[in-house]
């Protein structure tokens, strides 16, 4: 099946200098429709459908998943004081935060994210907790009932009771719970060396098109090797886009896929429900996006049908759900439609709406090419 609609998006754009690449991967009912490279993954170096890409905040599902694994199994309640897991967070006003504030990004501790930013790759994954522990709440804010979407603390916390839960290093769990089993074996939340090296030839790069040329150095991606080792849950994934689509395609299966079973249909329900409807973000410039248990929903109920920022486009249906990578990647599911798209675009444009403009347009073309619209 071609998509020429969908090629055409990717054209204009790399026409435009907003990327250099684009990877691409669709399925509709779980048969692949497209799997394919456009342009370069790094310099001198072809895009391929194999080629390694960052999944920045897409790396999300995969966290969300494992931890919904935990949930499942009664280890953990949603709500639950996240101090009841990780006793040192509970000071400074922290014991009332609940594991449902983390999960649905309404747990006010935005000031955290602007500690973590310059330091979350170079200090260990110990200090980033520490750091975040030692915190208070964002002044004048109130746990589940503002909104601001958190790039790291979230995660981090997630992942530091799967890990203190299961005994053993996240990093490992992921691969070893969730994606070795999923068949998704490229696929990384943190690389160890000899991954680094086995897979240097097919690590692609982030570009910085925020100005009237495409650099090869400027984005903060996570592209260096220490960032692509470190424990990261919520940033440095790193795969292709046919192996993250597996994660969603997963979900949109009900929590089994190939007959290996990670979750139960009934978790996979609860995680794609709203947990959080009409609330501003804060970090989206106040736009009212809902949320399940760490997926972002279609929110289009609250613009008037229009597309949103980092939305599925015009045409995905009230249940489509899924996560975006920083001005860069999308993985989501359209249940009612079938469908499940990964895409990676390798350049990290200069805001937000320039994205989310790429991101709708490649969304509607995808629907609209496959008859969906």
């Amino acid at each position: 099946m071609t998509l020429p609609k969908t090629l055409a998006v990717i054209d204009a754009g790399l026409a435009a200098k907003q990327q250099v690449g684009v990877q691409l991967y669709v399925a509709l009912n779980g048969e692949t429709v497209a799997d394919l490279g456009v342009g370069l993954a790094a310099v001198g170096r072809p895009m391929t459908p194999a080629s390694m890409m960052t999944w920045l905040s897409t790396s999300k599902i995969a966290t969300s998943i494992l931890f919904a694994r935990i949930w499942q199994e009664g280890l953990v309640d949603l709500d639950d004081p996240v101090a009841a897991h990780i006793p040192e967070f509970g000071v400074r006003g922290k014991d009332a935060v609940t594991i449902r504030h983390l999960w649905t990004h309404t747990c006010a501790m935005l000031h955290v994210e602007e500690k973590l930013f310059p330091v979350r790759y170079r200090q260990t994954h110990a200090e980033n907790i520490a750091l975040i522990c030692a915190s208070g709440l964002d002044r004048g804010r109130t746990p589940g009932r503002d909104a601001g979407y958190q790039t790291s603390t979230v995660t981090l916390l997630l992942a530091e009771i799967i890990a203190r839960k299961r005994g053993r290093d996240f990093r490992e769990l992921a691969r070893d719970e969730l994606f070795l089993p999923l068949g998704m074996t490229d696929s990384w939340l943190g690389m160890p060396p000899e991954a680094l090296t086995r897979y240097a030839d097919r690590l692609g790069k982030t570009f910085d098109t925020s100005g009237p040329e495409p650099m090869a150095d400027g984005s903060f991606a996570p592209d260096e090797p220490h960032q692509l080792a470190h424990t990261m849950p919520g940033g440095n994934g790193r795969g292709p886009m046919r192996e993250l689509a597996r994660v969603v395609e997963l979900l949109r299966r009900g929590g089994e896929l190939d007959g290996v079973r990670i979750l139960s249909p009934q978790t996979v329900a609860a995680m794609t429900a709203r947990h959080r409807c009409g609330l501003p973000d804060v970090s989206f410039e106040n736009e009212k996006l809902d949320w399940g248990l760490g997926l972002a929903l279609d929110s289009r109920v609250h613009f008037g049908g229009g597309t949103h920022l980092y939305g599925y486009g015009p045409h995905a249906s009230p249940r489509s759900f899924g996560h975006s990578g920083f001005r860069t990647t999308l993985a989501f599911c359209d249940p009612d439609a079938g469908l499940v798209v990964a895409c990676s675009w390798n350049g990290m444009v200069a805001d937000d709406r320039i994205h989310s403009a790429r991101q709708n347009a490649l969304c509607g073309a995808i629907f609209e090419d496959l008859g969906l619209a």
